[in-house]
Protein backbone atom coordinates (compact mmCIF):
# COMPACT_ATOMS: atom_id res chain seq x y z
CA UNK A 1 0.00 0.00 0.00
CA UNK A 2 0.93 3.52 -0.36
CA UNK A 3 0.83 6.63 1.55
CA UNK A 4 1.61 10.42 1.20
CA UNK A 5 1.66 12.19 4.24
CA UNK A 6 -2.01 13.86 4.75
CA UNK A 7 -4.50 14.47 7.45
CA UNK A 8 -6.14 11.07 8.01
CA UNK A 9 -7.25 8.40 10.64
CA UNK A 10 -7.42 4.58 10.40
CA UNK A 11 -9.87 2.45 12.67
CA UNK A 12 -10.88 -0.58 13.08
CA UNK A 13 -14.58 -0.45 13.53
CA UNK A 14 -17.31 -2.70 14.52
CA UNK A 15 -19.86 -2.55 11.57
CA UNK A 16 -22.71 -4.38 10.29
CA UNK A 17 -21.36 -7.41 12.46
CA UNK A 18 -17.85 -7.10 11.65
CA UNK A 19 -14.39 -5.61 11.93
CA UNK A 20 -14.09 -3.27 9.31
CA UNK A 21 -10.88 -1.40 8.40
CA UNK A 22 -11.98 2.42 7.81
CA UNK A 23 -9.43 5.62 6.82
CA UNK A 24 -11.28 8.65 7.07
CA UNK A 25 -10.12 12.28 6.18
CA UNK A 26 -11.26 15.30 4.82
CA UNK A 27 -14.03 17.97 5.12
CA UNK A 28 -17.16 18.51 3.33
CA UNK A 29 -20.00 16.78 2.06
CA UNK A 30 -19.41 12.77 2.51
CA UNK A 31 -18.40 10.42 0.13
CA UNK A 32 -17.77 6.90 0.16
CA UNK A 33 -14.98 5.28 -1.84
CA UNK A 34 -15.06 2.15 -2.61
CA UNK A 35 -11.60 0.24 -3.53
CA UNK A 36 -10.83 -2.09 -6.93
CA UNK A 37 -10.08 -5.50 -6.89
CA UNK A 38 -6.41 -5.63 -5.58
CA UNK A 39 -7.33 -4.29 -2.09
CA UNK A 40 -7.48 -1.16 -0.31
CA UNK A 41 -4.54 1.08 -2.13
CA UNK A 42 -3.99 3.35 0.99
CA UNK A 43 -4.28 7.40 1.54
CA UNK A 44 -2.99 8.30 -2.02
CA UNK A 45 -2.44 11.73 -4.12
CA UNK A 46 -6.07 12.06 -5.63
CA UNK A 47 -7.66 11.08 -1.74
CA UNK A 48 -5.30 14.04 -0.21
CA UNK A 49 -7.00 16.03 -3.43
CA UNK A 50 -10.23 15.14 -3.15
CA UNK A 51 -10.75 15.21 0.42
CA UNK A 52 -9.75 19.33 0.28
CA UNK A 53 -13.94 18.95 -1.26
CA UNK A 54 -15.33 15.94 0.59
CA UNK A 55 -14.77 14.02 4.10
CA UNK A 56 -14.09 10.55 2.65
CA UNK A 57 -14.64 7.25 4.23
CA UNK A 58 -12.16 4.64 2.80
CA UNK A 59 -13.77 1.27 4.19
CA UNK A 60 -11.53 -2.27 3.31
CA UNK A 61 -14.44 -4.46 2.02
CA UNK A 62 -14.75 -7.86 4.06
CA UNK A 63 -11.79 -9.89 3.02
CA UNK A 64 -9.47 -7.29 2.10
CA UNK A 65 -6.74 -5.16 4.17
CA UNK A 66 -7.32 -5.44 7.92
CA UNK A 67 -10.99 -5.94 7.10
CA UNK A 68 -12.62 -9.61 8.53
CA UNK A 69 -13.80 -11.62 6.27
CA UNK A 70 -17.29 -13.03 6.28
CA UNK A 71 -18.21 -16.52 4.91
CA UNK A 72 -21.52 -16.34 3.80
CA UNK A 73 -20.84 -12.98 1.49
CA UNK A 74 -20.29 -15.33 -1.61
CA UNK A 75 -21.02 -12.71 -4.93
CA UNK A 76 -20.75 -8.77 -5.24
CA UNK A 77 -24.56 -8.42 -4.26
CA UNK A 78 -23.87 -10.21 -0.73
CA UNK A 79 -21.25 -7.76 -0.41
CA UNK A 80 -23.62 -4.64 -1.70
CA UNK A 81 -26.35 -5.29 0.60
CA UNK A 82 -23.71 -5.98 3.66
CA UNK A 83 -22.11 -2.54 2.76
CA UNK A 84 -25.64 -0.92 2.90
CA UNK A 85 -25.96 -2.08 6.61
CA UNK A 86 -22.21 -0.80 6.88
CA UNK A 87 -23.49 2.52 6.10
CA UNK A 88 -26.54 2.41 8.35
CA UNK A 89 -24.02 2.22 11.46
CA UNK A 90 -21.81 4.69 10.34
CA UNK A 91 -25.20 6.70 9.64
CA UNK A 92 -22.99 9.62 7.79
CA UNK A 93 -26.26 11.19 5.92
CA UNK A 94 -26.85 11.38 2.29
CA UNK A 95 -23.81 10.53 0.69
CA UNK A 96 -21.85 10.35 -2.98
CA UNK A 97 -20.96 6.83 -3.73
CA UNK A 98 -17.40 6.44 -5.56
CA UNK A 99 -15.95 3.16 -7.06
CA UNK A 100 -13.25 2.16 -9.09
CA UNK A 101 -12.90 -1.32 -11.24
CA UNK A 102 -14.24 -4.14 -9.41
CA UNK A 103 -15.76 -1.09 -6.68
CA UNK A 104 -17.40 0.42 -9.12
CA UNK A 105 -19.38 -2.57 -9.82
CA UNK A 106 -19.94 -3.29 -6.18
CA UNK A 107 -20.99 0.69 -6.09
CA UNK A 108 -23.62 -0.06 -8.63
CA UNK A 109 -25.37 -2.88 -6.97
CA UNK A 110 -25.61 -1.07 -3.75
CA UNK A 111 -27.22 1.73 -5.61
CA UNK A 112 -29.75 -0.43 -7.43
CA UNK A 113 -30.65 -1.77 -3.95
CA UNK A 114 -31.33 1.75 -2.42
CA UNK A 115 -30.76 4.66 -5.24
CA UNK A 116 -32.42 6.85 -2.24
CA UNK A 117 -29.60 6.55 0.07
CA UNK A 118 -27.06 8.17 -2.13
CA UNK A 119 -27.22 11.85 -3.74
CA UNK A 120 -24.15 11.21 -6.77
CA UNK A 121 -22.91 8.41 -7.97
CA UNK A 122 -19.55 8.34 -9.91
CA UNK A 123 -18.36 4.83 -11.02
CA UNK A 124 -14.59 4.72 -12.62
CA UNK A 125 -13.66 2.44 -14.99
CA UNK A 126 -16.46 0.17 -13.76
CA UNK A 127 -16.46 -3.74 -14.03
CA UNK A 128 -20.09 -5.32 -13.66
CA UNK A 129 -21.21 -5.14 -16.77
CA UNK A 130 -20.00 -7.50 -20.27
CA UNK A 131 -18.94 -5.46 -22.24
CA UNK A 132 -20.21 -5.60 -26.03
CA UNK A 133 -16.94 -5.21 -27.48
CA UNK A 134 -13.90 -6.50 -26.33
CA UNK A 135 -13.46 -8.74 -23.53
CA UNK A 136 -12.54 -7.35 -19.49
CA UNK A 137 -8.74 -8.68 -18.48
CA UNK A 138 -8.25 -11.38 -16.91
CA UNK A 139 -6.54 -10.61 -13.50
CA UNK A 140 -5.57 -14.24 -12.29
CA UNK A 141 -3.81 -15.46 -15.18
CA UNK A 142 -0.56 -12.39 -14.19
CA UNK A 143 1.01 -11.83 -11.51
CA UNK A 144 0.01 -8.16 -9.97
CA UNK A 145 2.66 -6.35 -10.77
CA UNK A 146 1.46 -7.01 -14.62
CA UNK A 147 -1.93 -6.29 -13.66
CA UNK A 148 -0.93 -2.93 -12.26
CA UNK A 149 1.52 -2.11 -14.89
CA UNK A 150 -1.65 -3.22 -17.76
CA UNK A 151 -3.40 -0.80 -16.21
CA UNK A 152 -1.55 2.55 -16.88
CA UNK A 153 -1.38 3.63 -20.35
CA UNK A 154 2.24 5.20 -19.41
CA UNK A 155 3.41 4.06 -16.31
CA UNK A 156 6.76 5.88 -16.70
CA UNK A 157 4.68 9.06 -16.42
CA UNK A 158 3.10 8.08 -13.24
CA UNK A 159 4.55 9.55 -10.07
CA UNK A 160 3.12 7.40 -7.88
CA UNK A 161 3.45 4.16 -9.90
CA UNK A 162 6.68 2.98 -8.34
CA UNK A 163 5.20 3.40 -4.60
CA UNK A 164 2.16 1.11 -5.84
CA UNK A 165 4.05 -1.14 -7.59
CA UNK A 166 7.73 -1.62 -7.19
CA UNK A 167 10.33 -3.01 -8.90
CA UNK A 168 10.37 -5.25 -5.96
CA UNK A 169 7.17 -5.89 -3.78
CA UNK A 170 8.32 -6.90 0.29
CA UNK A 171 6.77 -9.95 1.20
CA UNK A 172 3.82 -8.17 2.79
CA UNK A 173 2.94 -6.30 -0.48
CA UNK A 174 2.78 -9.77 -1.84
CA UNK A 175 1.07 -11.25 0.33
CA UNK A 176 -1.83 -8.47 0.60
CA UNK A 177 -2.23 -8.43 -3.15
CA UNK A 178 -2.87 -12.16 -3.17
CA UNK A 179 -5.33 -12.31 -0.38
CA UNK A 180 -7.07 -9.48 -2.42
CA UNK A 181 -6.85 -11.29 -5.68
CA UNK A 182 -8.14 -14.75 -3.94
CA UNK A 183 -11.31 -12.95 -2.18
CA UNK A 184 -11.83 -10.86 -5.61
CA UNK A 185 -11.99 -14.40 -7.59
CA UNK A 186 -14.12 -16.07 -5.19
CA UNK A 187 -16.31 -13.19 -5.39
CA UNK A 188 -16.37 -12.64 -8.95
CA UNK A 189 -15.35 -15.43 -11.11
CA UNK A 190 -18.83 -16.79 -12.50
CA UNK A 191 -19.76 -15.07 -14.54
CA UNK A 192 -16.14 -13.30 -14.54
CA UNK A 193 -16.24 -9.36 -13.28
CA UNK A 194 -19.99 -9.19 -14.51
CA UNK A 195 -23.33 -9.55 -13.34
CA UNK A 196 -26.31 -10.46 -16.20
CA UNK A 197 -29.48 -8.58 -14.54
CA UNK A 198 -27.12 -5.73 -13.49
CA UNK A 199 -28.06 -3.91 -16.69
CA UNK A 200 -31.72 -4.23 -16.32
CA UNK A 201 -31.64 -3.57 -12.69
CA UNK A 202 -29.88 0.03 -13.79
CA UNK A 203 -32.93 1.52 -14.45
CA UNK A 204 -33.56 2.41 -11.22
CA UNK A 205 -31.09 4.86 -10.98
CA UNK A 206 -32.91 7.15 -13.78
CA UNK A 207 -33.16 9.94 -11.02
CA UNK A 208 -29.39 9.21 -9.48
CA UNK A 209 -27.18 11.94 -10.70
CA UNK A 210 -24.95 9.32 -11.89
CA UNK A 211 -21.07 10.24 -13.46
CA UNK A 212 -19.18 7.75 -15.39
CA UNK A 213 -15.33 7.84 -15.78
CA UNK A 214 -13.20 6.02 -18.10
CA UNK A 215 -9.74 6.39 -19.40
CA UNK A 216 -9.84 6.18 -23.57
CA UNK A 217 -6.74 3.59 -23.64
CA UNK A 218 -8.41 1.32 -20.43
CA UNK A 219 -6.79 -1.94 -21.17
CA UNK A 220 -8.37 -3.59 -18.38
CA UNK A 221 -11.77 -3.17 -19.22
CA UNK A 222 -13.26 -2.07 -22.73
CA UNK A 223 -14.54 1.00 -23.03
CA UNK A 224 -17.40 -0.64 -24.65
CA UNK A 225 -18.73 -1.51 -21.08
CA UNK A 226 -18.84 2.33 -20.56
CA UNK A 227 -21.05 2.49 -23.03
CA UNK A 228 -23.49 0.44 -21.94
CA UNK A 229 -23.59 1.32 -18.70
CA UNK A 230 -24.56 4.84 -20.04
CA UNK A 231 -27.45 3.18 -21.72
CA UNK A 232 -28.47 1.37 -18.88
CA UNK A 233 -28.40 4.67 -16.74
CA UNK A 234 -31.11 7.30 -17.82
CA UNK A 235 -29.35 10.96 -17.65
CA UNK A 236 -25.59 9.40 -16.61
CA UNK A 237 -23.15 11.18 -17.97
CA UNK A 238 -19.93 9.43 -19.54
CA UNK A 239 -16.34 10.83 -19.33
CA UNK A 240 -13.53 9.55 -21.30
CA UNK A 241 -10.02 11.05 -20.35
CA UNK A 242 -7.85 10.70 -22.96
CA UNK A 243 -4.27 9.57 -23.15
CA UNK A 244 -5.47 7.52 -20.13
CA UNK A 245 -5.61 3.98 -18.91
CA UNK A 246 -7.82 1.90 -16.57
CA UNK A 247 -6.73 3.97 -13.13
CA UNK A 248 -7.28 7.72 -13.84
CA UNK A 249 -7.21 8.71 -10.48
CA UNK A 250 -3.82 8.09 -10.49
CA UNK A 251 -2.50 8.49 -14.10
CA UNK A 252 -4.23 11.93 -14.57
CA UNK A 253 -5.12 12.72 -10.88
CA UNK A 254 -5.18 16.67 -11.88
CA UNK A 255 -7.99 15.94 -14.41
CA UNK A 256 -9.74 13.35 -12.34
CA UNK A 257 -10.12 15.77 -8.98
CA UNK A 258 -11.41 18.50 -11.13
CA UNK A 259 -14.12 16.46 -13.25
CA UNK A 260 -15.60 14.93 -10.12
CA UNK A 261 -15.57 17.86 -7.76
CA UNK A 262 -17.30 19.86 -10.43
CA UNK A 263 -19.92 17.01 -10.90
CA UNK A 264 -20.82 16.95 -7.37
CA UNK A 265 -20.81 20.68 -6.55
CA UNK A 266 -22.75 21.50 -9.87
CA UNK A 267 -26.60 20.39 -10.61
CA UNK A 268 -25.91 20.52 -15.01
CA UNK A 269 -23.35 18.03 -16.41
CA UNK A 270 -22.94 20.81 -19.30
CA UNK A 271 -19.56 21.82 -18.05
CA UNK A 272 -18.24 18.57 -18.46
CA UNK A 273 -18.41 18.59 -22.13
Amino acid sequence: MSQTSAVWTENILDLAGNKVQLIQGGSGDPMLVLHDELGPPGWLNFHEQLSKYFELYLPSHAGYGKSERLDWIMNMRDLAGWYLEVLDDLDPGPMTLMGFSMGGWLAAEMAVMCPDKFKNLILVSPTGIRPPTGEIYDIFLVVAQQVLNDSFWDASSVPEFKSLCPDEPSPELTEFWEVAREESCRLSWRPYMHNLSLPHLLHRLKTLKTLILWGREDAIVPLSAGDAYQQAIAGSHLHIIEQCGHRPEVEKTQEFVEVVSQFVKNNSLDHLG
